[in-house]
C-alpha cells in the first residue's frame, strides 16, 4: 500500500521528545484489498456499508497506533469503529466499539443512553456531545491508542479519553476492554455510512530503560538501519515509526544481523505477532525438554540468534512451552539431560497473540538468562560450546512480527 509521510508529532513517554509519524494507508480507494468481511462496497473512493453490512475488518492486527479517517452519516445512520476486534463475535463485546452515529436522528430522540452517542465506547464510557457535523458532511476522526489509553478526536475536538484499566474495574465482565490488540473494524447495522482516507501510524510501546539506567544503548535507532546488515530497497524488513517489522513473506533478507559483535550483554526488546499463522499439530514439550503428545497451535515462529549461531537461538513462538527456550540445544541429544532441561522454558509467559511482549536476554560466558514479561523463563542455563563473541540477529520464520525498543547493555 502507498506510504504517506505526514508532519504529525506524538509525545513519547520513553524519550520525552516529539517526532514525525509515518502513516500508511489502510484503504486504496478502489477495492477492499487488506480487509475481510461482508456487506460493504467501494463507491466514489469510500467504503460504504450496504443493507447487508455487518463486520468488515483489517487483515492485520494492531496494538499501539494513531488512526485517522473521515466518515459521512446518512440520516439516523448507525455504524461503529471496532478496535481490538479478535475477528469473531460481536465486535462491541469481543472487542470494543466506538460509536459512529447520527445523534440527531428522529428515532433516537430521548432514547439514547449516554454511552450510545457518537464517539462513545459502547457500554463502557460516554463521549462529549459535540463536534459532529450535519448529516451528509464529511467528518474527520482521529483515534489514538497507547496501551491502556484510548483517545478520540472529532473535527479537532477531543470527545473521549478512556483508561481501559479503570474500565476493567467498573466493567469486569466486558471481554473486549481486557484486550490490548486486535483488528480494526467497521461494525455495520445496514445503514449506508461511508468511510474514506483511512490511514494508520503504528507506535512502539513505551520504554523507560533510558530513564532508569544510562548503561543502555539503542541497538537500532528509529528510521535507520545503520549498524545492521541491510540494503536499501528491502521490502520484507522495514522500519515504521521505530518499529522493525517483518511482513511474514520471503524477501531479500531472511534474518537481520548486526554488524557488530558482542561478548557479555543484556538485550532488552519488545515484540508482538502482527499477523496470523496456520493451525498445526506440534509437540508438547515436557519440563525436561522431551516431547509427550501433540497439540494444535497457531504456528508462529521467530527468535533471536546469539553470538552468530542459529543453534543458540532464543525462540519466540506459540508452542505450548512458550517463548524463551533454546531449541537448538534442547533438541541436541548429545547434550547432557541437565543442559536440555535448563534451556527449556519454565512456563509460558507470553501475552495473548498480537499484544506487545517484553523480553530481556542476558549472556555471561556460556550462561543464559531469559526474562519474558517479568517472568524468569530461563535461569542459569548452560550453553556448552557457544561462541564467546559474535553478532546478534532477528530471525524470520515465515510469520509477520514486530520488534521495538531494542536496547543493549554490554557487561564487564
Amino acid at each position: 500500500m502507498k506510504i504517506i509521510v505526514i508532519l504529525c508529532s506524538i509525545a513519547l513517554a520513553s524519550t520525552a521528545i516529539a517526532r514525525e509519524l509515518e502513516f500508511i494507508s489502510l484503504f486504496n480507494g478502489k477495492d477492499l484489498t487488506g480487509w475481510e468481511g461482508e456487506g460493504y462496497k467501494v463507491e466514489d473512493g469510500a467504503i460504504v456499508c450496504t443493507p447487508k453490512g455487518k463486520n468488515l475488518f483489517t487483515e492485520a492486527t494492531y496494538a499501539n497506533y494513531v488512526l485517522e479517517l473521515e466518515f459521512r452519516l446518512p440520516p439516523a445512520g448507525n455504524n461503529g469503529l471496532g478496535i481490538h476486534y479478535p475477528g469473531e463475535g460481536n465486535g462491541a463485546y469481543t472487542g470494543m466499539e466506538i460509536q459512529t452515529l447520527d445523534n440527531t436522528g428522529k428515532k433516537y430522540q430521548g432514547k439514547l443512553k449516554d454511552y450510545q452517542w457518537h464517539g462513545s465506547l459502547y457500554e463502557l464510557q460516554p463521549a462529549k456531545r459535540e463536534g459532529l457535523k450535519p448529516v451528509g458532511e464529511w467528518n474527520k476522526q482521529i483515534v489514538t491508542i497507547n496501551g491502556k489509553d484510548v483517545k478520540v478526536e472529532l473535527n479537532g475536538i477531543t470527545i473521549l479519553e478512556a483508561d481501559l484499566d479503570e474500565l476493567n474495574k467498573t466493567h469486569p465482565k466486558h471481554q473486549g476492554a481486557k484486550r490490548r490488540s486486535g483488528h480494526i473494524a467497521f461494525l455495520g447495522h445496514g445503514d449506508p455510512v461511508a468511510y474514506r482516507n483511512i490511514r494508520i501510524a503504528e507506535t512502539a510501546p513505551d520504554s523507560a530503560m533510558f530513564e532508569t539506567d544510562s548503561g543502555w544503548k539503542p541497538l537500532k535507532k528509529p528510521g535507520s538501519f545503520k549498524g545492521w546488515k541491510y540494503r536499501e530497497g528491502i521490502t520484507n524488513w522495514t522500519d515504521h515509526n521505530g518499529i522493525i517489522k517483518h511482513n511474514g513473506q520471503g524477501g531479500e533478507i531472511k534474518d537481520l544481523w548486526t554488524e557488530a559483535s558482542y561478548k557479555d550483554f543484556t538485550l532488552s526488546f519488545d515484540w508482538r505477532w502482527s499477523g496470523r499463522g496456520k493451525m498445526k499439530m506440534q509437540p508438547v514439550v515436557q519440563p525436561d525438554g522431551s516431547h509427550k503428545g501433540k497439540a494444535e497451535v497457531e504456528e508462529l515462529d521467530s527468535g533471536v540468534y546469539l553470538r552468530g549461531d542459529s543453534k543458540s537461538q532464543v525462540n519466540l513462538w506459540n508452542w505450548t512451552i512458550g517463548s524463551g527456550e533454546v531449541y537448538g540445544y534442547r533438541m541436541d541429544k548429545k547434550m547432557p539431560p541437565e543442559v536440555r532441561a535448563g534451556v527449556t522454558s519454565k512456563m509460558k509467559a507470553d501475552k495473548p497473540l498480537g499484544e506487545w511482549n517484553h523480553m530481556e536476554i542476558t549472556m555471561k560466558g556460556d550462561i543464559l538468562q531469559v526474562k519474558l514479561n517479568a517472568q524468569h523463563v530461563i535461569e542459569d542455563a548452560k550453553l556448552p560450546g557457544v561462541a564467546l563473541e559474535g553478532p546478534l540477529a532477528l530471525q524470520s520464520h515465515g510469520q509477520a512480527i514486530d520488534f521495538a525498543n531494542i536496547l543493549i547493555k554490554e557487561l564487564k
